[in-house]
C-alpha cells in the first residue's frame, strides 16, 4: 500500500461510533483493494467491525441496463469474497451522499476509494463537509497517487511520463489486511437491497440492453488477463492498431468499475517478462494516469472549452468551413453515415460494449468533422461513448474523445473543418488494416445477434 495516497478528507480527529466504514465506490472489488486494507487496519487498531458500503446511484451519469448488468455481477462476487473474510457488505440504493452520511452516524471512521470525474469529486467532497466521523480517501485505483505526480494539468504524455518514472516502485505480491471477526454487525442490523432484486426494480430514461462478451467480476479480470499474458501480449506491440486481431488485454471494462487493480495487473506484465511489456505498461500507466490528471485538474474536461489554447483558435477558426457532411446525433447513433468504416465501429460499439481503440480515434475524429460544431461533435461522442461503452463514463474515455479534438496533442498540417487537429481517413486505414474485413467481421457479428 502506497501511504502516499492515503489523504485525510476532513479535521476531525476522533469519534466514538459501533464500527469503522468503507464506503466502496470506485473500487469495487475485496483483492488488491489499498481502501479496503486501510479500513481493516483501522479497524483492528480500534478493535472494531468493519461495515463495507456500496451505495447503487439508479440516476448516475449515463446508467442504463448494460453498465449496472457488468457491475453487478462484480459486486456479488466482492460480496462473497468479503463475507469469506468476515467483512459484512450493505448495499444501499439512493443518493451516495445521503446514504452514506445516514450510516456514518454511527462510524468511528469513514474510508473511501477516489475518482477523479467531478461529480465523484463533488460527493467526496459533500460528505468531507457533514460527515461527523473522521474522513480518509485512498487513491487506490491508480499505481502513482495523481497528486504525487503533479499539482497542475500536464500538457501531453512526454511531460507527465518523466514525473511518474520518478515514482514509480516495484509491484510487491498483494498481502491483503485481514479484519478481526469481530461480533455484534451484520447485515440485519440495517436496511438493505438485495444485489439480485435491485436491477428489476431499477428504471433508465436510455436503457441499452447487456452484452454477453463481457461478464462483470474479479474472477473475470483475472482469467482474461491471464489468456492476454499467455497468448497475446507478445503480439501486442506489432498488432494492437489492427481490429482484425485479438491482440488486446480489454482489461479497461474492469479497470473502470474498479474490478481489478492496475497495480496488480502491472506486477503480473512484469513478470512475464515480454518484450511488448513496456509497451503495455506505457497505455496502462503513463496515459491511463494522464487522463487521470486530466479529469482532476480541468473541470471542464468533457467541454470544448477543456481543450488546449491552440486547438480552441484552429477549430473557432474553421468553424464557418463548408461540412461534406453533417450527421445529427440520432444520425449517428443509427449507424446512418455513408462511411462502412465508421459505422461498422459504431456497431461493433452498440452490440459488444467495447469498440477496439484504433477505431474508437477514427470514429471521433469523423464525428468531428462531420458535425456542425465542434460541441455538437462533443455532445455526440460524450453521449454514445458513455451510452454503450462498458468503459465509458471513465477519464480514459473523456480523454479519449478530447484527443480527438487536440487535447494532449500538437498542431499538424492545416485542413478545412478540422484545421490543424491531427486528421485520419479511410485510406489510411486501409493502409494499416484490413478495414473491409472488419466491416465484414462485425456484419456477420450483426446477423449473429
Amino acid at each position: 500500500m502506497r501511504r502516499e495516497g492515503i489523504h485525510k478528507a476532513n479535521n476531525i480527529s476522533s469519534k466514538t461510533g459501533r464500527f469503522v466504514l468503507y464506503w466502496m465506490q470506485a473500487s469495487q472489488r475485496a483483492v488488491d483493494n489499498d481502501a479496503l486494507d486501510y479500513a481493516c487496519e483501522i479497524s483492528n487498531y480500534l478493535s472494531l467491525p468493519l461495515l463495507v458500503l456500496f451505495v447503487l446511484h439508479g440516476e448516475y451519469p449515463s446508467a442504463n441496463r448494460r453498465s449496472f448488468t457488468f457491475m453487478l455481477e462484480g459486486l456479488e462476487e466482492t460480496e462473497k469474497r468479503l463475507k469469506e473474510r468476515g467483512i459484512t457488505f450493505l448495499l444501499k440504493a439512493g443518493n451516495p451522499v445521503d446514504k452514506v452520511l445516514e450510516i456514518a452516524k454511527n462510524a468511528s471512521v469513514l474510508v473511501s476509494d477516489v475518482g477523479y470525474l467531478r461529480h465523484q469529486q463533488f460527493w467526496r467532497e459533500r460528505i468531507a463537509h457533514r460527515v461527523e466521523s473522521p474522513f480518509f480517501v485512498v487513491e487506490s485505483n491508480v499505481i502513482v497517487p495523481v497528486g504525487q505526480v503533479s499539482r497542475k494539468e500536464e500538457f501531453s504524455a512526454a511531460t507527465i511520463r518523466p514525473k511518474i518514472s520518478r515514482l514509480l516502485i516495484d509491484y510487491p505480491e498483494s498481502r491483503p489486511v485481514e479484519s478481526r471477526r469481530l461480533k455484534g454487525l451484520g447485515v440485519e442490523d440495517f436496511e438493505t437491497v438485495s444485489l439480485s432484486a435491485c436491477l428489476k426494480d431499477l428504471k433508465f430514461v436510455d436503457d441499452v440492453p447487456a452484452v454477453s462478451s463481457f461478464k462483470g467480476g474479479t474472477s473475470q479480470a483475472i482469467e482474461m488477463l491471464e489468456s492476454f499474458l499467455r497468448d497475446k501480449i507478445d503480439i501486442f506491440c506489432r498488432e494492437r492498431n489492427d481490429p482484425n486481431s485479438d491482440a488486446l488485454s480489454n482489461m479497461s471494462p474492469y479497470l473502470h468499475f474498479g474490478q481489478i487493480s492496475p497495480s496488480y495487473i502491472a506486477r503480473k506484465i512484469t513478470e512475464r517478462e515480454s518484450p511488448c511489456a513496456e509497451a503495455y505498461l506505457e497505455e496502462l500507466i503513463v496515459r491511463r494516469e494522464l487522463s487521470m490528471n486530466f479529469t482532476l485538474y480541468n473541470p471542464d474536461y468533457d467541454r470544448f472549452e477543456g481543450l488546449p489554447v491552440w486547438a480552441k483558435k484552429t477549430l473557432n477558426e474553421h468553424r464557418e468551413d463548408m461540412r461534406e457532411y453533417i450527421y445529427s446525433r440520432e444520425q449517428f447513433e443509427s449507424r446512418s453515415t455513408h462511411d462502412p468504416y465508421w459505422n461498422a465501429a459504431q456497431n461493433e460499439m452498440a452490440l459488444t460494449g467495447k469498440m477496439h481503440g484504433y477505431m474508437r480515434m477514427y470514429w471521433g475524429k469523423k464525428i468531428l468533422e462531420w458535425s456542425e460544431s465542434p460541441e455538437a461533435a462533443l455532445d455526440t461522442a460524450v453521449y454514445l461513448n458513455d451510452k454503450y461503452e462498458l468503459d465509458g463514463r471513465d477519464p480514459n474515455g473523456y480523454a479519449g474523445i478530447m484527443w480527438c479534438l487536440g487535447k494532449h496533442d500538437r498542431a499538424w498540417a492545416e485542413r478545412k473543418v478540422t484545421g490543424k487537429v491531427r486528421y485520419m481517413n479511410s485510406a489510411g486505414l486501409r493502409r494499416k488494416f484490413d478495414a473491409d474485413g472488419y466491416v465484414r467481421r462485425i456484419d456477420r457479428l450483426t446477423q449473429s445477434t
